[in-house]
């Protein structure tokens, strides 16, 4: 049969992923470790870092599991039994829609956790290369984040193949219907990488933001001086934050966006003239085969990769970048004339391949408007740095307008992306396809999401490098190399941050669909979302506070974890003078700890805050709808919107304004408009810290809460109605 033929193509090259993953690391691991001053340091950072996720983890799986035990009693004993349920009793619903949660949690945290362990291994084996050439550092580097990407999107791919697989297996549900019941796979990875995300966002801009007030503008000290408690601090986050929470976070968009793609395509695909079982089944099939072939995309793209000594890093990266992109389009094609292809209409797999297309050039225009807004080769940055000659409140004002200005060419691209998906769809032949076009442009924007999760991983793995090679006296000239990757690593994470916004609005808009079908499924047809009803506009209005408020609890959270670090570097200086004269060492492991308990304790409040809203939205106008008569739906599809729309120009406010003051600042570090230790400089260095909240701690993590919201409102549909 055709699934079960998909069904091994899929797995299959999932598991050729994982296997690449090992091969490169093992590349990697075979490098030298550099020399002994090197290896001293880069331990320091592994146990840090080892200790932070322990105790993160710990945290997150308590929450996951009484989670998990709220699911069950909910769909096993409190909700009753309904005949369009896709299982005969309620427990088997419980059990299903529970272990998958359970597997989608486990998946995200192992993802995380593999992530950060290749990139505390790899960041001296780096250094070490820098010591030989520019070309190698770049290889080792990139490698090593390509072993988090590979891993990230088999694991997804492996994880909904494996639970479609199990449930076809063990139990009599039509096929079609198989994606209703594991829904909760995309919710377990969402819960987890919200809270990984935060934890670790927190935890990377508390050490970031305290080291760089006391060492920079009060001690006078260059970034990554030995001299300064927070340094190992601040190289430790580099890890959690961007490597195991961006690993988490990207996890969990192609595990929730396969199966609310999957919803969409059956929905659509069983209308469709003259279709069959089999080809409806191969329609639904056709986001994990897409997925597929964007892994082998991904294995070419990054070994591609390479430069000659006196080229630019990024343009090494942007060409296997590009390599893969072009790949990932011939995949989609393949599949799409494989899988789309019907006799009723002949020409409906042009118009998704089209759809496909778009989505992969929309990935496209996303770099490019967040290069031009984050990069000090452009107009923007350069204002900022400008800015800065008159004092930190100007360079805030500037840095403030960039961020709000670059929301519009970000939402200009994703309307006429969406739109034009849309109409592919909506003329491609099939019936109220317009949706699901949608879900194929999406489909290809994710397709290159291996790839652009190495060039992710790529820049806290070179941010490591250089501080190990800075920390340990090495000759100028690998500092320069070390320099020009780390350069290049600022770049490429805000290229991901951007690259991560635009695929969650994408899957925003995918998953609300979602939701609305499968609302439909369990028999409440929503035909508009009217906000002349008030427990809908309030429903409404909630949604968009919802995202002003996270945004308030993570950005006070870094501002009350900084707060410790300063204190305690503050301290260490008193304490031990000899710390600035060099003459004594700094208690480095005091600092990680402060950061790591704030951290910890500070992710809980927006973390439930997020995770429980819509449920209370759902269940509140459930139960008091003013009237209306089952309002709970519409309600929460309503904060479901209203929400996504916040959460996309507040993300793209944050990462953008934070990137920009990040490299105004390194602009004038350059030694442009006075260079280091000067008032400029300073003021620059305010706004950086002003912005590292907004980049590396509320705006990642609002590309998780967006797509929480969509997964807990998938899971707890049937609760609402």
């Amino acid at each position: 049969m055709l699934e079960q033929v998909l069904l091994v193509i899929i797995l299959g090259i999932s598991l050729i992923g994982m296997l690449a993953a090992y091969l490169l690391a093992q590349w990697v691991f075979k490098k030298d470790e550099g020399t002994e001053q090197m290896r001293y340091i880069s331990n320091a950072i592994k146990e840090g870092s080892n200790a932070f996720l322990k105790r993160q983890y710990k945290t997150i799986v308590v929450l996951a599991l009484a989670l998990a035990a709220v699911l069950l009693i909910g769909y096993g004993v409190i909700r009753k039994h309904e005949t369009f349920d896709p299982v005969d009793s309620s427990m088997a619903m419980a059990f299903w829609i529970t272990l998958s949660f359970v597997l989608g949690a486990a998946c995200s945290l192992l993802a995380g956790f593999i992530g950060m362990w290749v990139s505390i291994r790899s960041n001296i084996r780096t250094a070490a290369a820098a010591v030989r050439s520019l070309n190698e550092s770049l290889q080792v580097a990139l490698r090593a984040g390509a072993v988090s990407g590979l891993t990230v999107v088999s694991l997804s791919l492996l994880g909904v193949g494996g639970l479609f697989w199990l449930v076809q297996t063990f139990t009599s549900v039509d096929p079609m219907r198989i994606p209703f019941m594991i829904v909760g796979y995309g919710f377990g990875a969402s819960f987890v990488a919200l809270f990984a995300q935060l934890g670790g966002g927190i935890y990377t801009k508390a050490a970031d933001v305290g080291a760089d007030l006391v060492g920079k503008v009060e001690a006078g000290i260059p970034e990554d001086d030995p001299r300064n408690p927070a340094v190992i601090a601040d190289l430790v986050g580099d890890n959690v934050g961007d490597c195991a929470g961006r690993g988490a976070d990207l996890f969990e968009s192609t595990a929730a966006e396969n199966i609310g793609a999957m919803i969409l395509a059956a929905v659509m695909a069983v209308k469709v003239p003259g279709s069959t079982q089999s080809w409806v089944i191969g329609v639904m099939m056709f986001p994990l085969l897409a997925r597929a072939f964007g892994i082998l995309a991904s294995i070419v793209g990054v070994l591609c990769v390479g430069i000659k000594e006196d080229e630019e890093p990024m343009s090494g990266l942007n060409r296997g970048f590009f390599i893969t992109a072009a790949l990932t389009i011939i995949g989609l094609g393949v599949a799409s004339r494989w899988l789309f292809y019907i006799e009723a209409a002949p020409q409906a797999w042009m118009h998704f391949f089209a759809a496909g297309i778009v989505g992969v050039l929309m990935s496209v225009a996303f770099i490019y408007i967040t290069q031009y807004y984050t990069d000090y080769k452009y107009r923007p940055v350069l204002s900022i740095a400008e800015a800065s000659q008159t004092g930190p409140a100007t360079n805030i004002i500037a840095g403030i307008a960039v961020g709000l200005e670059s929301t519009a060419p970000s939402v200009i691209v994703i309307a006429i992306a969406i739109l034009t998906a849309y109409r592919l769809g909506e003329t491609s032949g099939f019936e109220h396809a317009g949706l699901f076009g949608t879900a194929v442009a999406t489909m290809g924007m994710l397709g290159t999401c291996a790839y652009v999760l190495a060039m992710d991983t790529f820049g806290p793995i070179s941010d490591n490098a250089g501080g190990i090679v800075e920390m340990s006296d090495n000759p100028e000239i690998v500092r320069k190399r070390t320099d020009r990757l780390d350069a290049a690593g600022n770049t490429t994470k805000a290229l991901t941050k951007g690259y991560a916004i635009g695929s969650a609005a994408l899957a925003a808009f995918l998953l609300f669909s979602a939701y609305i079908d499968e609302v439909k499924h369990y028999g409440h047809d929503i035909q508009a979302v009217d906000l002349a009803i008030p427990s809908v506009f309030v429903g409404a209005l909630l949604g968009a506070a919802l995202v002003f408020l996270f945004v308030a609890l993570c950005v006070k959270a870094v501002g009350r974890a900084a707060f410790y670090v300063i204190l305690d570097v503050r301290n260490q200086f008193k304490e031990k003078p000899g710390i600035l004269a060099g003459t004594e060492k700094p208690d480095y492991g005091r600092c990680v700890d402060i950061v790591t308990k704030g951290a910890l304790k500070e992710m809980i409040l927006p973390g439930l805050v997020a995770t429980l809203s819509p449920v209370g939205v759902g269940l509140v106008f459930k139960y008091h709808g003013l009237g209306q008569v089952s309002i709970g739906p519409e309600s929460v599809a309503s904060f479901l919107m209203v929400a996504t729309i916040a959460g996309i120009l507040m993300a793209i406010f944050l990462n953008n304004s934070g990137g920009a003051w990040d490299n105004a600042k390194k602009y004038v570090e350059t030694g442009y408009m006075g260079g280091k230790g000067t008032p400029t400089h300073k003021a620059a260095v305010v706004g950086d810290t002003v912005g590292d909240p907004f980049k590396d701690t509320a705006g990642p993590s609002i590309h998780v809460l967006v797509k929480l919201l969509s997964t807990i409102t998938l899971v707890l549909a049937p609760l609402f109605i």
